[in-house]
């Protein structure tokens, strides 16, 4: 039997099977007390077992992590919990040894992060990986439920979608002997693709091809910065969720990034209750009061311009000024959805210097019709835009920021033969869990991080 289906059961007085790990052994002269899980469900049992074993003395002495098959009744608990099993047998299945680093006590998360292959069987990661999971599905129903048809796009990709230029390259050039030509310029054409290739950053570009066959889909995949950034908010690897859909325009488009929000903040509060309790009285007090306000309130809209204005009258001293034309920070994104608004924000209407070269110009030919969702307690949740379906016009953005039409002649095709109005946006995955928990670091709501100078397990 599963703790999960023990749980959900009536089981009082009968005798149950179980198999799982020890969390804690407290362990007294004539009987003992294992916190006892086997990994499908957050909760813990207690085991009460006493002299009367046959091998007492050997179960006594158990250590902590250790693999146990257990055979008891389940019986009203004297504790916090409404039952625990009185053992009738214990059998060791695979013992854990003395320098075991997983022991039942607080542990800091850089530490845990040093054995990131244990640190699933601690409360906390085994609380966000468990919401990580539920998430994730939660994602693909939204999805499916509404339509959308899912699309693998390819993590091998020649080219970088944003322009930024940060990508892994991928090769099996020999790296001690580089083919190159007289001009120094490596031999790309000897490589396994016979071109310059690398890791996605995006699968934007793909989905947008896809959109216009089937309406509506979505990417939900892993995707790669070669970026050096050593803050809590970036990984080299990380998950992104895509969606695109034609015929859609920047409004509608923030009609559905509002209604996927809700949905999984719902889900979730719906589906993960143990975990999100958890969380709220030990990684952030007040999370779920939080969340269940998002549900109650309308996201606010603005230009980026009104955004502008709004922090520049706040008589608020920032760190960093806010400028007409420029990114908005950390701070002014917190102030802007925690104090002025109180609620998420879309930031819309962004100058078209400092978006990408798909992003649909405006007819004011300053703006571009990108739109940034902000959300309390995170910042920027999802980033978006209506693509520019002129062929003309993309044309000449790409030339202006200086984005070789080389490599994206198919994207380009896309305007010709067709195409239509279109957009979409982005949402990484693991912000989303940041979002959800109160975890406030990358590093942790990933299984295994991937980071500069560090590639481990």
């Amino acid at each position: 039997m599963d703790l999960r289906d023990l749980f959900k059961g009536d089981y009082l007085n009968q005798e149950v099977t179980l198999k799982g790990w020890i969390k804690n052994h407290r362990r007294q002269k004539e009987f003992g007390f294992i916190d006892f899980n086997d990994g499908t469900c957050f909760s813990s049992i207690q085991i009460v077992y006493d002299n009367k074993l046959a091998n007492f003395e050997e179960i006594s002495h158990i250590l902590v992590g250790s693999a146990i098959l257990v055979k008891g009744i389940i019986i009203p608990s004297q504790g916090n919990q409404e039952i625990e099993l009185q053992a009738t047998s214990i059998k060791v299945l695979v013992p854990s040894q003395e320098d075991n680093p997983i022991q039942p006590k607080r542990h800091t998360r850089e530490f845990l992060r040093e054995v990131s292959y244990l640190r699933p069987r601690t409360n906390l990661f085994n609380a966000v990986f468990r919401v990580r999971s539920t998430v994730a599905l939660a994602i693909h129903q939204y999805f499916l439920n509404r339509g959308y048809v899912y699309v693998h796009t390819p993590i091998l990709t020649d080219n970088d979608g944003e322009g930024a230029g940060e990508m892994f390259r991928v090769t099996t050039l020999d790296l001690k002997n580089i083919p190159k030509d007289e001009d120094g310029n490596v031999l790309y054409k000897n490589d396994f693709f016979g071109k310059k290739v690398g890791l996605t950053v995006t699968g934007q570009l793909q989905a947008e091809a896809y959109a216009l066959a089937y309406k509506k889909v979505y990417t939900f995949g892993p995707t790669f910065r070669a970026e050096v950034s050593h803050t809590k908010n970036h990984a080299s690897e990380f998950w992104m969720i895509e969606p695109e859909i034609a015929f859609c325009n920047l409004d509608e488009l923030m009609d559905i990034e509002e209604d996927l929000l809700k949905y999984l903040i719902d889900y979730t509060l719906k589906n993960c209750k143990e975990e999100m309790a958890f969380f709220d009285k030990f990684v952030e007090p007040g999370i779920i009061l939080r969340l269940e306000n998002v549900l109650k309130t309308k996201a606010a809209r603005i230009t980026h311009e009104e955004a502008i204005k709004i922090l520049l009258e706040s008589g608020k001293k920032f760190e960093f000024t806010p400028k007409y034309g420029e990114d908005i920070a950390t701070e002014h994104e917190k102030y802007l959805t925690e104090e002025y608004f109180k609620s998420p924000v879309f930031v819309k209407d962004w100058p078209k210097e400092i978006k990408a070269f798909y992003m649909r110009l405006n007819d004011d030919e300053k703006t571009v019709a990108a739109v940034d969702l902000l959300v309390p307690g995170s910042g920027e949740l999802m980033g978006g835009s209506q693509r520019e379906e002129r062929l003309d016009v993309l044309q000449k953005k790409m030339a202006e920021l200086k984005v070789p039409e080389k490599g994206l002649e198919w994207y380009l095709n896309l305007r010709r033969f067709g195409g239509g109005l279109s957009s979409g946006f982005g949402m990484g995955f693991e912000r989303l869990i940041i979002y959800l928990t109160g975890v406030d670091n990358i590093r942790d709501v990933i299984p295994f991080p991937r980071t500069p100078n560090s590639c481990d397990f």
